[in-house]
């Protein structure tokens, strides 16, 4: 018999792997980068204040995914928080 799409998939016990169709895949909406709205081209660790939405209550930066920021003003971000820890502005941890 012919089959067009190819093997079944099977779990570890070699079983065929059923779908439940009562659940739905969650979609999540990206939100919009702020740096990008705000037409920021460069992050400088001077600008302090601003990153304190960035950082939890323990020190730790915030992760694009929860944050919304794209990935290059996330790399941005991060390292202008380094170096504003290096230079003693923010905190390494949360006391």
């Amino acid at each position: 018999m012919f089959k067009p799409f190819g093997k079944p998939k099977l779990d570890r016990f070699g079983k065929k792997i059923k779908k439940d169709p009562l659940k739905k895949k969650k979609v999540f909406k990206k939100r919009p980068c702020r740096f990008c709205a705000d037409k920021v081209k460069n992050l400088d660790f001077i600008e302090y204040q601003r990153f304190q939405k960035f950082l939890t209550e323990r020190g730790k930066i915030v992760p694009s995914r929860i944050s919304g920021n794209c990935a290059k003003h996330q790399r941005q971000l991060a390292k202008a928080i380094k170096k504003g820890r290096i230079m003693a502005l923010l905190p390494f941890v949360a006391e």
